[in-house]
Formats: structure tokens, C-alpha cells, sequence
């Protein structure tokens, strides 16, 4: 039995239709259904993203994992195949949310987490008799997760394939974000030998942690940085601002190889971060949580979100001007999108104020609802300039003058998003001009 895995075209705002350079990592979805499939299959992977898919490739079943914005793509993959008779399941986190819609492109659907059923669809394909959907009745037990196929992947496509994760969920109900639905409201960790195991077999020094909050239970980070200080890798994850309450876990995190962290601040709102769910934000001085992992030689990549119904015109100033004064070593702007699953999804259809259902628009970078406070054109067009005025060679100066010998990596990091964004913004505003 012969098996081809697939990621599709992800629609990124800051991305053309195929990446002309080497992609920051890979998805680590496919070759961690590779590890699941059972050793007599032949099984191959597709990122679309650095390599094509090849629709008459010689194949039993074909398995595509698919975010909201890649579902367009996915349909038109799997219409493909199946008009060729291929067997076809859809899977990931757009499926889930809606899988009566992916049933209309598949033969099977996945729902949730992968392990537990994966090898019974597999079998199932194998004899023909697979069920339109799969869903595990409980949540898995990280455990017993194995360690992807990353020898599956294109080695070379890749800054890293050094992914790796710890742990699964998170206890809080931020109403934009799908992590809740699809993995629960809780968190669930792999056994801290496990993952020092997987990571000491990686050949690359450099290591992303894909978890949704490295420091979310302390005592296990604690325990989990200890034994990674011993390896000597440099790595880079998502954490909460909570971290900041435990002084030894921000030391630990340091000595461990910690040398950047992914933070969703999304609002400088009050109201805005009570309005999301987010309340475990507020009363944060961002300023001073900046400076704390600085002082600890860790770099913040801070994430923001506009469009609340809290936010006004000035919330484009407003946060520029803060992401300059705190120093922000780079800083992720979206355009709040309501993405099938999540609360904000359900609230903005309750209200009646979703515009567009092009699930290839909701990628961060498309109004696809009716802002409260502002015009979608003013929230496109602020949107733009806040890229534009941080992205600029004055602005990426303004804000990371001070870090360039301590955190040399953001240079890197601050080229290769101006890079992106500049192409982007020729793309959609057909002018190149940067804010200066």
C-alpha cells in the first residue's frame, strides 16, 4: 500500500503562491502521521509550500492536513485525486471545524488528533471500507506519541526540521483562537525523557518547540530545562506572559539554550484582551515584560491583533509607537479573523457581520468581517502602514538598535520579515514604499 501525505498551499498574507527561498520549518504534522502508519506501508510526504504535488502520483490513499486558509486548496487537491479514484481523507484543524463541509471533497474525515485512529483508517483503507468519519473517544496519551519521520522530509527545503513538541493544549479560552477546540482546554505533556531523548537524536543545534506555551505548568518546565541545558541546543518556542511570575523558570529557560520566544500580547486594549478571553494579559506592564527576557538574553517576538470592536483609527499609532519605545526585537501584525470553530467565529455569525466566506481570506492579512469601530478599508489600510513603519530599515533600527550584538539572530529574523512584507505589500497596494 503505497500512501502520500500532503500539506497544501498555505495563503499567508506575507507569502507568494510557492516560497522561492528555504521555508523556516516544515509542518510537523506529516511526518508525525508517517510515525503512525504501520511499517508495511510506503508512505511519502508533500509540503506544498517548498515542493508540487504531483496529481497522478501512483497512489492508494492520499491523507491532507489543512488549516482554514488552506482549505480552498486542499478541496482542489482532493477533488483531484478522487477524480482519478484515489481514496482521500481530510484532516487538521479546518476539518475539524467543519467536517460536514470537508465530507463534500473526501472519503473519510478526521476529526481532532490524529492518533488513535490514524492506523484504523489506514486499515480501513486497506480493506476498503473506510467510514466517512474517525474521531478518538478520548483524548491521546502523549506517552505513547512517537517521534515523527522527519527523514521523509526535503532536508534542504528547510532552515530547521528541528521541531519538536512537549506538550499539547492550553487552559485558557482566548475566543479567536482554535488551540481550545481542537486540542481541549488543558494541557497534556509527553514524559520530560521522552522529549530530552527526541532532541538529543536531532542533528541540528537550533530547535522550535512547537508547543502553544512552553512555560504553561512550571514545575514540569523546570524539570524539562534542566535536562535540556545538558544538550546544548539553542531553541525558540510560544510562551504566555504568565512565565514572568516565576523568576527561577525565566533563569532555567535562559541556561536551557532559550534564545526567543513567540508572545501573543494582541491588544494594548484592556477592554479589547477582556473582550477576547484573554484577561490573563491584563494589568501586565508589556514594557517591563520586554525588558525581563531581555535581561535574561531572550528575544520577544510580539504578536498583535487588529480589528477589535474596542479598537479605534489611532490603535495603529498607538501600537507601533509602543512596539518601537519597548523594543520589540520583531512584532506579528494581523488583521482579527473569525476562524471557523472558535467563539469570535460563532459570535460574528450570530451578529451577522461576516463579509466574506473565502476561507482562502482567512489568513490574517484579509477584513473578512465588519469592524465595529472603524471601516474594513481603514483596517486594511492601517494595517498596511504598521507593517510598512516597522518593516523599514529606519524602523527595524528604532526598535532593535540596542539587542544587534546581544540577539543577532533578529537581525536575521527583521530582514527576512521586510523581505516577505515588501513583497507582500507590492502585491496588494502595487507600492513598494516603506514608512521612514
Amino acid at each position: 500500500m503505497r500512501i502520500l501525505l500532503i500539506t497544501p498551499a498555505w495563503r499567508s498574507p506575507f507569502r507568494g503562491e510557492k516560497l522561492k527561498r528555504k521555508a523556516l520549518f516544515p509542518p510537523l504534522a506529516l511526518p508525525l502521521l508517517a510515525a503512525l502508519t504501520p511499517d508495511d506501508v510506503e508512505v511519502s510526504l508533500v509540503d506544498e509550500a517548498v515542493d508540487d504535488v504531483d496529481l497522478e502520483a501512483d497512489v492508494d490513499l492520499v491523507g491532507i492536513s489543512a488549516m482554514t486558509t488552506q482549505a480552498p486548496r486542499a478541496y482542489q487537491i482532493a477533488d483531484a485525486f478522487r477524480a482519478r479514484g484515489v481514496k482521500v481523507v481530510l484532516g487538521g484543524m479546518h476539518p475539524s471545524a467543519r467536517p460536514q463541509e470537508a465530507a463534500e471533497h473526501c472519503d473519510a474525515v478526521v476529526v481532532g488528533e490524529a492518533e488513535g485512529v490514524w492506523p484504523r483508517v489506514v486499515e480501513d483503507a486497506r480493506r476498503g471500507r473506510l467510514q466517512q468519519y474517525y474521531q478518538a473517544e478520548t483524548r491521546p496519551d502523549l506517552a505513547e506519541v512517537p517521534v515523527p519521520r522527519r527523514d521523509l522530509l526535503n532536508q534542504d527545503a528547510y532552515l530547521t526540521t528541528g521541531l519538536v513538541q512537549a506538550s499539547r493544549g492550553c487552559p485558557f479560552g482566548c475566543s479567536f483562537c482554535t488551540v481550545t477546540r481542537f486540542f481541549g482546554r488543558t494541557y497534556r505533556f509527553r514524559p520530560v525523557e521522552k522529549v530530552i531523548e527526541e532532541v538529543a537524536g536531532l542533528r541540528e543545534k537550533l530547535v522550535i518547540f512547537v508547543d502553544d506555551n512552553i512555560m504553561g505548568l512550571p514545575a514540569y518546565s523546570k524539570r524539562f530545562f534542566e535536562q535540556l541545558a545538558e544538550l546544548g541546543k539553542t531553541w525558540f518556542s510560544q510562551a504566555s506572559l504568565t512565565m514572568l511570575k516565576d523568576a527561577k523558570l525565566l533563569k532555567l529557560a535562559a541556561r536551557s539554550g532559550c534564545r526567543g520566544l513567540f508572545v501573543g500580547m494582541e491588544s494594548l486594549s484592556q477592554s479589547a484582551l477582556q473582550h477576547w478571553g484573554k484577561s490573563f494579559n491584563t494589568g501586565i506592564n508589556y514594557r517591563d515584560a520586554i525588558a525581563r527576557l531581555h535581561d535574561h538574553g531572550i528575544g520577544v517576538v510580539g504578536s498583535f491583533i487588529f480589528g477589535a470592536d474596542e479598537d479605534d483609527s489611532g490603535v495603529f499609532d498607538r501600537t507601533v509607537d509602543f512596539v518601537e519605545r519597548a523594543h520589540l526585537d520583531a512584532a506579528q501584525f494581523s488583521i482579527l479573523t473569525p476562524l471557523p470553530g472558535t467563539k469570535f467565529y460563532e459570535e460574528m455569525e450570530r451578529e451577522g457581520r461576516l463579509i466574506d466566506r473565502n476561507w482562502a481570506h482567512y489568513d490574517g492579512g484579509h477584513v473578512v468581517f465588519r469592524p465595529r469601530s472603524m471601516s474594513a478599508d481603514r483596517l486594511r489600510e492601517g494595517f498596511h502602514w504598521a507593517l510598512r513603519r516597522v518593516y523599514s530599515l529606519t524602523g527595524i533600527i528604532r526598535r532593535t538598535w540596542d539587542g544587534w550584538l546581544r540577539r543577532p539572530v533578529f537581525g536575521y529574523v527583521n530582514l527576512a520579515f521586510r523581505q516577505r512584507i515588501g513583497s507582500y505589500l507590492r502585491r496588494v497596494t502595487k507600492k513598494p514604499q516603506w514608512e521612514t
